[in-house]
């Protein structure tokens, strides 16, 4: 798993003579047989022509220091594979490869923003059980076991005075059952009291994950993105396969919202921009709080390491190509510049109406 440091460190990379292989795969061997997703890997690498070393150096690490059990897998190699990272992750990735003069960070910076720090509760009557994941890896569990609650038979004595047929026993069974999610949603507040959860996701039947949310504090409903339905004695796989599902769709809702957001601010003449051009301009200005880009965007143009101007089109520069170093990528270098001068950055996949806008825009801070 990588760590906010690693990131730092693949961020900050120096660029030297030699490029950067980076490489994204999808390594679910319940989709697919490790033999099948090592040749994808080969196949794809067989495109780094003049990189055969780090090729190679990819390929040995797959086929002799992976650990299959990850279901996605994240390489970069230079230099003839004297730099060499590779990061295990428990969320699949596109397959893709990439060739640079600084390693590919745009689905890991994705990874890193949208699959750190979430939790699931699973409620029902009796107990609860509590898992806090960071980046799809399980990090700790923790349960509460309550009141056993036993259901009268039907036609049976009440323990109200009085009364026969039940009732009374009714009322002991909820009182039981209310006690019990009360006591299961303060083991929950603290077990994610330390914990620097992000969203948090409530799985049980309708009515229990209902009567339980009631009972949640202000700030942990603030985190509450959802609730699904899944028994309590459900396998933590199954728990956490349910959870990055509904982690994806509620970052796809997310991310439409954005998106809406972003081309609503630029037609009312707001703080943002759209397009290629006003966008690298207003990198280059230092003004992005929230770069948005189009996954798989690529664009040749031209940066200036130092200034950290960037620039597509050379007759919207003041600077000449030679005062400026051509890239491959210069959506890849906006993404980067954003990052360190600490702007957000949003990958959006498959929207529509970002494709339509050009593929990348911003929101602004001034």
């Amino acid at each position: 798993m990588i760590t906010q440091e690693q990131f730092q460190e693949l961020l900050s990379f120096e660029p030297t003579e030699k490029k950067v292989l980076s490489l994204y795969l999808s390594t679910d061997t319940s989709l697919e047989p490790s033999e099948t997703i090592r040749l994808k890997a080969k196949n794809m690498l067989r495109d780094s022509c003049g990189y055969e070393k780090d090729a190679q150096a990819i390929e040995t690490y797959l086929n002799h220091s992976f650990n299959w059990s990850a279901q996605g897998l994240v390489v970069f190699s230079s230099q003839d594979g004297e730099f060499f990272r590779a990061y295990p992750t428990a969320v699949s990735f596109r397959n893709r490869l990439r060739i640079g003069p600084k390693p590919y960070l745009k689905p890991l910076g994705h990874l890193l923003d949208h699959y750190a720090h979430y939790g699931v509760i699973l409620v029902d009557r009796v107990g609860a059980r509590f898992f806090a994941y960071h980046l799809g890896a399980l990090e700790e569990v923790a349960g509460y076991m309550g009141e056993e609650i036993h259901k009268l038979k039907q036609g049976s004595g009440s323990s109200a005075v009085g009364r026969r047929g039940g009732g009374g026993g009714a009322n002991h069974e909820e009182e039981a059952a209310r006690r019990n999610l009360r006591e299961a949603a303060n083991e929950a507040a603290r077990f994610f009291s330390n914990k620097p959860i992000r969203r948090l996701f409530l799985g049980g039947t309708a009515e229990t994950t209902a009567q339980f949310r009631d009972m949640l504090p202000k700030q942990m409903l603030s985190c509450l993105v959802g609730t699904f339905a899944m028994d309590m004695n459900a396998s933590e796989h199954d728990v956490r396969q349910a959870s990055i599902k509904m982690l994806q769709a509620a970052n796809e809702d997310r991310e439409k919202k954005l998106v809406q957001t972003l081309i609503g601010t630029q037609a009312r003449g707001g703080q943002a921009v759209l397009g290629l051009d006003d966008t690298l301009e207003a990198i280059s200005n230092r003004r992005i709080q929230t770069l948005v880009v189009s996954d798989g965007f690529q664009m040749p143009g031209f940066i200036d390491a130092n200034s950290g101007f960037v620039v597509a089109n050379l007759a919207k520069s003041p600077l000449s190509d030679r005062e400026l170093t051509a890239v491959d990528d210069v959506i890849d270098s906006a993404f980067t510049l954003s990052l360190n001068q600490g702007a957000h950055v949003e990958v959006i996949r498959d929207d529509v109406e970002l494709e339509n806008a050009g593929k990348i825009g911003a929101l602004l801070r001034f």
